[in-house]
């Protein structure tokens, strides 16, 4: 099996919960949204949002600012929040210099997602970076890992890992794509029957660890 790794962005290399639940405060002081309209507003954003999902909100509070403004502000604010800890970044670096090619694949829009992965350090320390809007496909389709290892000048017939949190997108997403598979638990039961991960660690340091001891 070649050595090639694709690992998932949010949750995963990054926390974008807690970024998240510290904008929802922020969005919610700001245009004086009650506790219902926060958590309404948390919900409209706690999978993925997208420009679309600020022209709801703009509605939905009746807010002065552009739908344009209120999305720029909030990729602003995500992409200064998030960060990638100092030993994640030295992992993939340690994985690129045992022989590895490094990857991420991530849902959502190339504008966040791009931004989020350049300010917290992410890029400098990959060899590509997938994600949806860009490539036309979402996790768990196959289209985007098979885009990811074209990336790193590779192919899914030699194999490779997929390490996320999620139990859909990157489980059996990976599977799908003919990948083994990591899942970041967080402490978490697996919560389903029909498919299960290869390996199961708890954060990404871990599973990057995992990879380490791997022999191609």
């Amino acid at each position: 099996m070649q050595r090639l790794v694709i690992f998932d962005l949010d949750n995963t290399l990054l926390d974008r919960q807690g970024p998240l639940r510290d904008w929802c405060t922020d969005f919610s002081a700001q245009h004086a949204l009650d506790d219902y309209g926060r958590a309404h507003l948390r919900e409209l954003v706690h999978d993925r949002a997208y420009p679309s999902t600020f022209e709801a909100i703009r509605a939905q509070y009746g807010l002065a600012p552009s739908s344009e403004m209120l999305w720029r502000d909030y990729c602003s604010y995500m992409a200064r929040s998030v960060t990638c800890p100092a030993d994640v970044l030295e992992g993939l670096s340690t994985l690129r210099r045992a022989g590895w090619k490094v990857a991420v694949a991530t849902n959502g829009t190339t504008e966040i997602q791009t931004a989020k992965v350049t300010m917290s350090g992410i890029a400098d320390h990959v060899d590509a970076v997938c994600d949806s809007e860009t490539v036309g496909a979402r996790k768990p389709e196959v289209a985007i890992f098979a885009k990811a290892a074209a990336a790193c000048g590779t192919d899914l017939a030699f194999g490779g890992w997929v390490v996320g949190d999620g139990a859909d997108t990157d489980i059996r997403g990976g599977k799908a794509a003919g990948l083994r598979t990591i899942w970041i638990s967080g402490g978490r039961p697996w919560p389903v029957e029909d498919v299960a991960p290869d390996q199961i660690a708890t954060d990404v340091r871990q599973a990057i660890d995992l990879l380490l001891t791997m022999v191609s």
